[in-house]
Order: structure tokens, then sequence, then C-alpha cells
């Protein structure tokens, strides 16, 4: 007798803090969903981004390629059509593939290996969110993150993002149940359905019920506060531009409402992940079924005075990940991991030779860790996007952190001894030799010049080609979710008895 494959069910959410999750969600945490999830799962403390943006963080997530192979270096660059995704390995291997939610594709493939989505993307598919490197410091104003978010925190019950998000976990509990009522065939093809919401991601606005969990909440104050412009590292200098600091005046309380209305979101989507593991389990499918749950970057809340992500301090670019299910040993795992060990993981768990790419991928498995095994192989990561003048680059391996960009002074943090980043020791003379080693390793894995011309083509194609789109006749490239509405509940080309029959589970009791 053969072995099932299993499904997966693959729980995205967008900005959320990983510093968070040191061992599964923070004591203060209202989230009894997650923190029971996380009981039973393998949980990497440690584990980050390839790029702290929506679009390459996701392109990355799902290929296991760095941005700089994927060519997806911000927001607005297309995601090739010919890069494999997990979706592409688990089809092809006769899983049904469907997304419920956000992935950020940018051109016009929209699918990416899934054989379905269900619902449109929230955000736009065009090159309209091109940045441009030729103009270093000039901002973008009709797109780029400013921190109205910030001065706008506040409660509300229903926004455009608490819409989409509602609407991404009702067609999940709808396809759970599909998928259901045929679990039982012997020939049911095993499926992988990613649930990709857009909380707790900014503005910073929550329904009443979650907001008022926080009132007490001990975590609303930064633990690393304000640093004045003059003070801060040159890449967090250009981050207060491309945000238009100028253009506030951010009070403390204005800091703790975007705190308390960050975690009140996190609650939200604790309910969300309640109800979509609760369906598993009323459905017998749980069993089943591995259970991932990650993010695509972090959100720096307003620790340094910083917001939202594009850089690689640890609470923009670490994310969650957990994972449980059948043969996942449940505990903590604090080697340092990358979101592009997604796709060979699920590949391992599938059964699935990846050999075919494997060279030109930037992840590994997590299995052998999860099982015990140690490994060393360092996280890299990249940032090519808004508030960037010029590639960076970062290296995470053992307990030390290392960021490279051609414009700046190298930076180096002991993560074990200043979990905050508040001691570069690059400037040490005391550590020139470790700092050297670090750049041998970043000048041995990227050619900084290349990747720099790679990036300003890619932007200066854009600059040509989306203004030439917009002008006459336009044709949208986002997602149109279609329904066949004439096989959907009772019509006159069906027998009543066997729908009503089919449509059942479990049946007969």
């Amino acid at each position: 007798m053969t072995t099932r494959r299993p499904n997966f069910l693959i729980v995205m959410v967008d900005q959320l803090n990983g510093t968070l999750f040191p061992d599964g969600p923070a004591e203060f945490l209202h989230a009894p969903h997650l923190k029971a999830l996380a009981a039973r799962s393998a949980r990497f403390a440690n584990n980050y981004t390839a790029s702290p943006l929506c679009a390459p963080g996701r392109a990355s997530f799902m290929s296991g390629q760095l941005p700089s192979r994927t060519q997806v270096y911000d927001n607005a660059a297309e995601f090739a059509s010919s890069i494999p995704t997990y979706a592409h390995h688990l089809r092809s291997a006769g899983y049904h593939t469907v997304l419920s939610g956000k992935m950020h594709f940018v051109g016009p493939d929209q699918l990416h290996g899934f054989e379905e989505r269900l619902t449109t993307d929230i955000y736009p598919a065009d090159f309209g969110w091109t940045p441009d490197y030729r103009k270093p410091g000039e901002r973008i104003d009709w797109w780029y993150h400013n921190l109205g978010s910030v001065t706008g925190t506040g409660t509300a019950e229903i926004t455009n993002q608490m819409e989409y998000d509602d609407e991404v976990a009702f067609h999940a509990t709808q396809k759970l149940y599909e998928f259901a009522r045929v679990s039982d065939d012997a020939g049911r093809r095993p499926w992988c359905l990613t649930i990709s919401f857009t909380h707790p991601h900014d503005p910073y606005v929550a329904r009443r019920k979650y907001w008022d969990l926080y009132e007490d909440c001990p975590a609303l104050e930064p633990e690393v506060g304000f640093i004045p412009y003059e003070s801060q590292d040159p890449h967090s200098k250009r981050l207060y531009k491309a945000s238009d600091y100028d253009s506030f005046d951010i009070t403390p309380e204005q800091v703790r409402r975007s705190r308390r209305g960050y975690f009140a979101n996190i609650s939200y989507l604790d309910d969300k992940v309640g109800e979509l593991l609760s369906v598993l389990e009323r459905t017998r499918m749980a069993d089943d079924t591995i259970v991932m749950f990650c993010s695509d970057h972090g959100d720096m809340l307003g620790e340094r005075g910083l917001w939202f992500k594009m850089c690689f301090y640890e609470g923009a670019a670490r994310v969650p990940l957990m994972m449980a299910g059948k043969g996942i040993k449940a505990g903590l795992i604090e080697a340092p991991v990358s979101n592009l060990d997604v796709t060979p993981t699920l590949c391992d768990l599938a059964g699935i030779d990846m050999s075919g790419i494997a060279p030109w991928t930037d992840g590994q498995s997590l299995l052998p860790l999860a099982g015990g095994e140690q490994r060393s192989a360092p996280v890299l990561m990249e940032y090519a996007a808004e508030g960037s003048y010029a590639p960076m680059v970062a290296i995470r391996e053992g307990k030390y952190k290392f960021v490279h960009c051609e414009l700046d002074p190298p930076q180096l943090f002991d993560l074990d001894a200043d979990p905050r980043e508040l001691d570069n020791l690059a400037a040490d003379p005391a550590q020139a030799d470790l700092v050297s080693t670090f750049m041998e390793k970043v000048r041995g894995r990227w050619d900084m010049a290349s990747f720099d011309a790679a990036v300003r083509e890619s932007q200066a194609r854009r600059w040509v080609v989306y203004p030439a789109l917009r002008n006459g006749a336009y044709y949208p490239w986002e997602f149109q979710p279609l329904q066949k509405a004439s096989e959907r509940y009772m019509r006159n080309h069906m027998n009543l008895d066997n729908l009503e029959e089919s449509k059942r589970y479990p049946r007969g009791e």
C-alpha cells in the first residue's frame, strides 16, 4: 500500500516582525490559535526574508532564488514565467495548487504555477511602483511609503485591507470544504492551498474588539527609542527621507497607538488561522496535512525611529516560520534559516527531486535541521528597492550579521551579545580580521557592480514601458477571478439528489 503524499496548507501573512516570535508568538500577544499551532510545530526562531520588501521577498519565497536571480528587485519588477516556483514543482507532481490572497506578482503572469487563484491581488501588477536610481533621494510621492500610517492609526470596523482579508479567508474556507468532499476518494489529488493575508501590514487600523485586547499591553514602547537623523547609519538616513519624515511630527502616543493597532491585527489574523485549522480538523483532513505559517518580511514598528521594512535590521528582516504535521518534530530551532528554504522543503516533504534546478537556487531543505542535524550554511539577503541608492546585501552566519553596500561603511553585529543591533563592530579596529573575512564572502558571492548595473537597466526599461502602456487603451494585468455560476448550487442540468449527496461531508451522519 502506497503512502499518500501530504497536503500542504501554507498560511502567509504580510509584514510580521519575527522578533515577536522568539519561540512561537510572544507571551503578550493574544494569539491562542497561533500559540496552539506553535506548540506542535518546528519553530524556526531565526528565519529571514530573502529581501525585506513584498514583491522581491515573495518571489524569492516561491522560487527559492535571491532577487539577483529572479530579477524581482522591487515592488514593480516582473516575475518571469520561466522561473519555477513551489507551485510548479508540486503541480508537476500531481498536486492541485491553489492561491487565495496576495502574492504581489508583477507582470501579465498572475498564476506562476498555481492552477487556481480564488481572489485578485490587493496590490497592482504593473510597473507603476518602479524606483529610480538615477534620482537618488527623490521621493515618488504618489506611492512611496510615508508616515501617514503612523499618524492615522486607530480603529475601524471595515477597511480596504480588512475587506480583502475577510474575502481571502472566506474563499480559502470554501476551498477546504471542496477538498474535503473528495478527501475519501482513492484517486483524489493531493493539494497545496496557499492563503496569503495582507495584515498586519500598515495602516495600523484594527477592529475595536482586537484593539481592546491591548489596552494594557506591556510592549507598546519600542525597545530602542528614536534615533535622530544625524545619528543614524547611512541607509537609515535614506529611509527617513523615503518615508518623508520631515513632513510629520510623530508623537510618542502615535508610536504606542501604531504598535497597538499592529498587535491587534495579529489577533485578527489569529482568528482567521483558527477558523482555517478548525475546518481542517472538522473535515478530518488535519492528519494528512502539513501546515506552514510564515511571513514575507517584518516591520520595524518604530524601533530606532524606523517604520515598515526596507532594511536588514532584525525587525524588518527576521520573520516567523512554523511547520507542523505528521513526521515533523515539534521544537525550537535556533540555527539561522531563510524563506529561500521553503521551496526545497516542500519538495522534500512531497518526495520531489529538485536536482534539475538546484544549481540555480539558493535554499535548502529544512527537514534535516528539523530532524536534529547541524547546518552551517549562511543566510543571504539582498535589497535593491525604494529607499536604497545602490544594491545592499547581508550575510547572517552563526551569531553574526554583516551588511554591505558599496556606498556605505560596513555593519557587523553580534546578535547574541547585541540583539538590538546598537554596537556596529565593523567600526572596531579589533574586528578588522572578521570584517575582512566577511568582505571576502561578499566578493565571492556577489559582483556588486554587475548587480547595480542590472538593477539600473531593469528600472530604466520599466520607466519607458509603464508610461507607454498607460497611454491610450489600457489592458490591466491584475488577476480577474471568474466563477462558473451556472455550475454552482442547483441548476436544471443537475440531478438534485446527486447534487445534495455530493456536496455533503461527512456523508451519512
